[in-house]
């Protein structure tokens, strides 16, 4: 979001309030089609054929600073936008083929082994 397209600074916070709200850049949606966590890792398709002129801002921003895998959380930090509304603006990216989503595996490692490198860790 650019300087022109922020509010006067919210009362107190040191910050700027967008002038548009979070709820409009979503459209009042709030769920998305696929579970993205935090910890997701989004990047910028490489074959971008779309010109950016015709996106809005907030995805501009989001295609800019993908261009290396980078995680949900990180991107809803670096663009200022709830968590939530980042989450439906990568998802609509995503299904736009405008983004990659390099979505967590499901063989994690278990809790016990985790436990013992924790305690190991510890030692040290």
């Amino acid at each position: 979001m650019t300087a022109d397209e922020m509010a006067p600074e919210e009362a107190g916070t040191g910050r700027r309030a967008p002038r548009v709200r979070p709820y409009t850049i979503t459209g009042g949606r709030t769920r998305t089609q696929v579970t993205l966590a935090i910890e997701t890792l989004v990047q910028t398709a490489s074959a971008l054929d779309v010109p950016t002129t015709a996106m809005p801002e907030e995805q501009r921003a989001i295609c800019r600073l993908c261009v290396m895998p980078i995680s949900v959380a990180e991107v809803s930090a670096r663009v200022d936008l709830p968590l939530g509304v980042t989450r439906v603006v990568l998802d609509d990216m995503a299904r736009g083929g405008l983004v990659v989503l390099h979505l967590p595996s499901d063989d994690r490692p278990s809790r016990e082994l985790l436990e013992r490198v924790l305690d190991g860790l510890q030692r040290l």
